[in-house]
């Protein structure tokens, strides 16, 4: 009976409509001119200087979240981008492709400019993340950069932090990489101890090179390169001459960015001035060939 009172109700529409009823007070009879146009749908696109409870490399609208940075974090939000150009007009750029590689140095030189300085001398990391495929393909083209702190120059991965790291490397910083008690197992390095530098320490940070030209297959070949670019550092930053008795002054170790990390574009290697037959008990810096002997 109720399907048939309502089938009835709506065959009785265009009877009424046509038959000139009398129109409510206050109405024009008009159905369309009054209505507002609809707004055109916003496409998704993060926030910046937000701080994020989780590391992701995908973003998506429905999960997106973000919190107060006096709060516990594990990323922050420093620049958000847009791909343009012919970077824009294909598939979403993958790990290798030049758009990928663009994006990342500019990540890389805001983050500096939110930091006071270069992330790579520091308990920092710099990850890229892209909206999901179906975004892309609905029109998102923007790129998220995003700093989190990490537990050590071993272990580079995120861990919860309170409060921005807006100024972070300015000035005397806790971040920054100083001396380190390396500890080995054999002839290999299991992992490196901060210590103060006033401390016997075995190690000291001295410095970041860019590697420019090569494959991630060829720089994993050649580490005798990487070994003198590293030694050219030590030279400078103990101020000791760069020739054939700087290595009975010291050695070197050096950390390279991840596969992953080299493939977007990030060629930051971190070098290390490492004494392993004798300990220091201060830093290295502009110690000169007395400071850092021949032995």
């Amino acid at each position: 009976m109720r399907r048939w009172l309502a089938a009835l109700a709506l065959a009785g529409v265009p009877v009424l409509l046509l038959s000139g009823c009398v129109r409510p007070g206050g109405t024009d009879g008009n159905l369309t001119n009054d209505w507002p146009a609809l707004r055109a749908p916003a496409m998704f696109v993060p926030a910046t200087d937000a701080c994020l409870p989780r590391v992701t490399a995908i973003v998506q609208a429905s999960t997106y979240e973000i919190v107060d940075c006096a709060r516990n974090h594990l990323a922050e939000t420093v620049y958000v981008g847009t791909f343009a150009g012919p970077a824009a007009k294909g598939p979403r750029p993958e790990p290798g492709s030049t758009a990928l590689r663009t994006a990342r140095a500019e990540c890389d030189q805001r983050a500096r400019l939110v930091l006071g300085g270069d992330w790579h001398v520091a308990r920092l990391t710099l990850n890229i993340a892209l909206p999901s495929v179906a975004a892309w393909n609905g029109g998102a083209r923007w790129f998220r950069c995003d700093l989190s702190e990490t537990d050590s120059i071993d272990n580079t991965r995120p861990v919860n932090r309170t409060g921005s790291l807006r100024g972070a490397l300015i000035g005397d910083s806790p971040l920054v990489h100083r001396c380190f008690d390396p500890k080995l197992i054999g002839n290999s390095l299991n992992y490196m101890a901060p210590v103060l530098c006033t401390e016997p320490h075995g190690a000291e940070f001295v410095g970041v090179y860019i590697e420019e030209n090569m494959t991630w297959e060829q720089f994993t070949d050649s580490a005798g390169q990487a070994h003198q670019r590293c030694m050219e550092l030590i030279a400078t930053f103990a101020d000791v001459p760069n020739n054939a008795e700087l290595p009975y002054r010291a050695g070197s170790i050096f950390y390279p960015p991840s596969q992953r990390e080299w493939e977007e574009g990030d060629r930051g290697v971190r070098c290390i001035l490492w004494s392993d037959d004798r300990k220091l008990t201060g830093s290295m810096r502009g110690v000169g060939p007395q400071g850092l002997p021949v032995t």
